[in-house]
C-alpha cells in the first residue's frame, strides 16, 4: 500500500525532495563563497589592469611567484616554520589560559587579586612582549614561542573565568553526593559546561596566534612566513609578499573551516533544539 499526502506525493516522491534540499542547501554556501572570491579575484585584475605598477601586481603574476616557491621547496618549509610556531603557541596559551581561568573563576578571593594583573596584560601591546621577550631571553625558538602565547594567555584567562562562573553548582553537589574521583568530575562535570568556552577561546586564540607569529619572525626568526615577507619587502617583491601571504592565509582558512568550525558546532551542539 503506497501512503500519499494531500497532494497525491507519494512518502518516497517526498523523500527525494527533501534530500534534494538538503543537498542544495550544503551546497548553496559553498557556491556563494566561490562566486564572492572570484568576483574579488576579477576586481583584483582589473584594478592592477587600469594600475600598472610592480608596486600592485596582478593575480596572474602573484601565482607565478607562488608556483615558483612552491617548486623550490622553500613556500612549504617556511609554512611548515610558521605553522609549528603557531601550533606550539597555541597549547600553550590554551593550556595555561585554561588553568589560571578555571581557578579564577572559581574563587573570588583570587580573582579580585589577580583582576588587575590581567587587565594589566590585556592592554600591554604585542610589539612590546615580543622586543622584551627577544631582549630578555635571546633571538631563540623559546622566546619566540613564549612571547606569542603570553600575548594570548590573558584573552583565554577570561573567556574560561566566565565559563567558570557559569558552572552549574548542582552538578558538584551531585558529583560529591556521588563521590566522583577528580578525574571523572574534571571529565563528566567539568568539560561538558565548559566546551563552548573552550571552543571559543580555541577560535579567537587561533585567529590572534598566527598574525603575532608573522611579527615574531620577521623581528628575530630566520625562518617562516613573517621572515620571507620582511626578505621580499627588503627586496620591494610585492608580487612575493602577496604569494606567501595568500598560501598562509589559505591555509588558515582551511584549518578554520576543517578544524575549528566542526569543534565549535559539537561544543555548542546542545544549544542548538530541534524544529
Amino acid at each position: 500500500m503506497t501512503t500519499r499526502d494531500g497532494d497525491g506525493r507519494t512518502l518516497g516522491d517526498m523523500a527525494g525532495i527533501s534530500s534534494r534540499s538538503g543537498s542544495t542547501a550544503t551546497l548553496m554556501p559553498a557556491l556563494t563563497v566561490t562566486i564572492s572570491l572570484l568576483g574579488l579575484g576579477l576586481l583584483w585584475s582589473l584594478a592592477a589592469n587600469a594600475w600598472p605598477s610592480r608596486a600592485f601586481p596582478g593575480p596572474g603574476e602573484v601565482w607565478q611567484v607562488l608556483l615558483r616557491e612552491a617548486a623550490s621547496g622553500d613556500l612549504f618549509y617556511h609554512l611548515g616554520a610558521t605553522l609549528g610556531r603557531v601550533a606550539a603557541a597555541y597549547v600553550v596559551a590554551m593550556i595555561i589560559g585554561s588553568v589560571i581561568g578555571i581557578l579564577l573563576g572559581s574563587y573570588r578571593r583570587a580573582d579580585r587579586f589577580f583582576n588587575p594583573w590581567v587587565i594589566l596584560f590585556l592592554n600591554i601591546p604585542a610589539l612590546v612582549i615580543i622586543v622584551l621577550a627577544y631582549i630578555w631571553f635571546g633571538l631563540t625558538e623559546a622566546a619566540a614561542i613564549g612571547a606569542v602565547a603570553v600575548n594570548k594567555i590573558p584573552n583565554v584567562v577570561v573567556t574560561m573565568r566566565e565559563g567558570a562562573r557559569a558552572l552549574d553548582p548542582r552538578y558538584a553537589e551531585m558529583a560529591a553526593v556521588y563521590r566522583f574521583a577528580p578525574l571523572d568530575r574534571l571529565r563528566h562535570i567539568l568539560l561538558p559546561q565548559l566546551q563552548p568556552y573552550l571552543a571559543a577561546a580555541s577560535r579567537s586564540g587561533i585567529a590572534l596566534i598566527w598574525k603575532i607569529v608573522l611579527v615574531v619572525e620577521l623581528l628575530g626568526r630566520s625562518n617562516g612566513v613573517g621572515f620571507q615577507i620582511h626578505l621580499y619587502f627588503q627586496l620591494f617583491d610585492v608580487a612575493a609578499i602577496l604569494a606567501y601571504t595568500l598560501a598562509f592565509v589559505a591555509v588558515m582558512l582551511v584549518i578554520e573551516l576543517l578544524l575549528v568550525q566542526p569543534v565549535e558546532r559539537h561544543a555548542t551542539r546542545w544549544r542548538r533544539r530541534p524544529a
